[in-house]
């Protein structure tokens, strides 16, 4: 498959701005610093939740709890994705009983890949309350689930897609839509 860009809609600064706009709702929503823990889905999601803690840390001057969280075994479309998915080991060295999860990723679209970090985030207990914070929302959903934080909201045809890209994985922030070209 091809891909033409066709608009930039986050450069580096208007990136970390949207970080800094979500880690003050969060903390105005959130009355105690102390109940939240942050949990990324892997792989661009976890680089955010990283960076929304270093934020919500220089607001609040309180350490917040990080995580990442591989959902490749709980995808309902393994067998398409790929005959040998490659699994990454989740990071969450924290209990999670009784906290607000805030749980980060990088676009929601059907909402699939939630419902998979959901049930992989039960399966390590039982919080108090899962939040969600997204950098993008390009609509389409399949399932009933809206995010609590969101970065922008971009609406999308089926022809495009949203690509995030990080300096600790593609070396420069900006998030791009591209074109399918057939």
């Amino acid at each position: 498959m091809i891909l033409r860009e066709k608009a930039k809609i986050l450069d580096k600064d208007s990136m970390n701005r949207t970080l800094e706009r979500i880690a003050h709702e969060i903390l105005e929503r959130n009355k105690s610093v102390d109940e939240i823990a942050i949990i990324g889905i892997k792989n661009r999601g976890a680089y955010l939740a990283g960076r929304l803690a270093d934020k919500i840390k220089d607001i609040s001057n309180m350490k917040v709890p990080v995580g990442a969280l591989d959902i490749t075994l709980y995808r309902d479309d393994l067998t398409q994705v790929s005959e040998q998915p490659v699994v990454h080991a989740t990071e969450i060295d924290f209990d999670i009983e009784r906290k607000k999860i805030m749980l980060v990723d990088d676009v929601l679209y059907t909402g699939r890949t939630i419902r998979c970090a959901l049930d992989a985030l039960i399966d390590y207990g039982r919080p108090a309350q899962i939040q969600l914070a997204v950098l993008v929302d390009r609509g389409h959903r399949e399932l009933p689930i809206r995010a609590d934080y969101v970065g922008k909201n971009v609406p999308t045809s089926f022809k495009e897609v949203v690509e995030v890209k990080l300096a600790e994985v593609d070396g420069k922030d900006e998030v791009i839509i591209c074109e399918k070209v057939e």
